[in-house]
């Protein structure tokens, strides 16, 4: 099991959670944050930091929001649009820095702002 960030933090992408974070796991897209399964190791440092109440323990989902359970692993696993090749477990998000882009289901959802 892993954290999830949701559909609140679309257009928002506040860091605080990123700060937080012991194992540098939450990687920057171009309009949301992502958590990454394998190198979560389920602190829950980054739910109680998050302003707008994003992230979630994946058995906590909100059934409204149960497709960023997969959406979250699918922003490491496959080949996005605009990205060369999928990101894989690159070892911490610092090293990578913003990954500039995003996951069809965020790219698709309406702007926040």
């Amino acid at each position: 099991m892993t954290y999830v960030i949701a559909e609140p933090c679309i257009d928002v992408v506040d860091r605080a959670c990123v700060e937080e974070c012991p194992v540098d796991c939450i990687y920057e897209g171009a309009r949301a944050l992502y958590i990454h399964p394998d190198e979560c190791v389920d602190c829950g440092a980054c739910e109680p930091v998050c302003p707008v109440e994003a992230i979630f323990y994946e058995d906590d989902v909100p059934a409204a929001w149960s497709e960023f359970i997969a959406d979250n692993a699918r922003f490491f696993t496959e080949a996005l649009p605009g990205a060369v090749a999928a990101l894989g477990s690159p070892g911490g998000a610092a090293k990578l820095g913003r990954a500039g882009v995003d996951t069809p289901l965020v790219t698709g959802h309406p702007s926040h702002t």
